[in-house]
């Protein structure tokens, strides 16, 4: 109970953490059951590979104009009011996504979705970023979307061929509600101007943050170019349905030592060597898919992809943080992360030639050796920063 004041949850306290990482999950679960989505589609709908990925990436770069969008609103708005009728919408966008049937139309649809959730999300980093350590937010945030993630992977897909891919938008739909019910819980993180202005002017380097920005893109892009399409490349590959969604599930709920790792040890460690030695062992196991015909390989690459995908991100966002208190620039890192998520699929989709996924699985490979490089700069500058700051 001393969590709560006036039936609100204190603001830097594990319960606020967790109904900000509902708010900021919300917009964008179907993220975290990416390959359900993409295989749900072809299955329920029968959309081919390009129509599916069509879907996904244009449900994606709507998601990445409303998180830019929020860039510029956050500071402008009641953000509690902003999130309950962008809830509302959500809800409503899932519900008509039942019964469309035409791919040209789901595009179209999921897009709206994804500019409604995007905003959402944009606004759930910018408060994210008023609390203290936000990294550990961040991390509070990745165990959520990759515990339930692992949730709708095992399931969905044995569900679809019963109910179609209502199973999937009817999943959404509660994961929504039940973060209608936590809002008005949460305090109210006000934004004091005058305190940030003087030490936004002073933080925000453009040249890092522009690089970090890269980073998280070229991270994205690479996780989820491959990811939305783990199932088919399975598929292709000889592994069984069943076996892959129980594969991805489990790889799912233990990619939260990921997330976990990052809670307990914040930035104790600086950036630079966890970010760094996180990203190159994801390349190097992104790489051992070529090898996924062997059930083994496949299972342990996930698994440690993602752990390592859920340990990157939240010191990625994090290093937006620490450049604005205020939250613009958490809100720009979530542009960058759906410019990304959205990319990847995209890139994947019109790679695709049949069933030949092993190029897609080189450029994610070259994808993460980039991310590498671009952020080197801006975590090593943190931490001398840091260092600094203890002398």
């Amino acid at each position: 109970m001393k969590a709560l004041i006036g039936f609100k949850v204190l603001p830097h306290s594990i319960a606020a953490r967790v109904f900000l990482s509902f708010l900021t999950t919300a917009g964008i679960f179907y993220i975290n059951i990416m390959p359900a989505v993409i295989n749900g589609l072809k299955e329920g709908l029968h959309f081919s590979n390009q129509q599916a990925g069509f879907v996904s990436s244009a449900n994606l770069y709507g998601a990445a104009l409303g998180a830019l969008s929020a860039v510029f609103l956050i500071k402008h708005i009641k953000w509690r009011s902003w999130a309950y009728v962008l809830l509302v919408l959500l809800v409503a966008i899932d519900f008509s996504c039942i019964f469309i049937r035409d791919a040209n139309t789901m595009i179209a649809v999921r897009a709206i979705h994804g500019l409604t959730g995007g905003l959402l999300v944009g606004i759930g980093f910018a408060i994210i970023s008023r609390t203290n350590e936000a990294d550990k937010t961040f991390g509070y945030l990745l165990l959520i979307q990759w515990g339930l993630g692992g949730l709708g992977i095992m399931y969905l897909p044995r569900l679809v061929p019963d109910f179609g891919t209502s199973a999937l938008f009817a999943s959404l739909i509660v994961f929504t509600l039940v973060t209608l019910v936590m809002l008005p819980f949460l305090p109210d993180y006000e934004c004091n101007h005058h305190k940030h202005k003087n030490s936004v002017k002073a933080a925000i380097k453009v040249k890092p943050l522009t690089l970090n920005l890269l980073g998280i893109f070229f991270f994205q892009a690479a996780n989820m170019g491959l990811f939305a399409y783990m199932i088919s490349l399975g598929k292709a590959d000889g592994l069984s349905v069943a076996f892959m969604s129980k594969s991805l599930a489990i790889a799912s709920w233990i990619a939260l030592l990921g997330a976990f790792l990052v809670i307990v040890i914040g930035t104790k460690y600086g950036r630079t060597l966890p970010l760094i030695s996180a990203v190159l062992v994801t390349a190097v196991c992104s790489w051992l898919l070529h090898f996924s015909a062997n059930e083994q390989i496949y299972f342990i690459a996930n698994i440690i992809i993602g752990v390592t995908w859920a340990f990157v991100l939240p010191y990625l966002f994090g290093i937006c943080s620490a450049l604005d208190k205020a939250g613009q620039m958490a809100a720009l890192g979530g542009f960058a992360s759906k410019m990304g998520l959205a990319s990847g699929p995209m890139v994947a989709a019109l790679m695709l030639t049949g069933d030949n996924y092993h190029q897609i699985i080189n450029v994610a490979v070259i994808g993460l050796l980039l991310c590498i490089v671009v952020i080197l700069l801006p975590a090593r500058l943190l931490d001398q920063e840091n260092l600094a700051n203890l002398k």
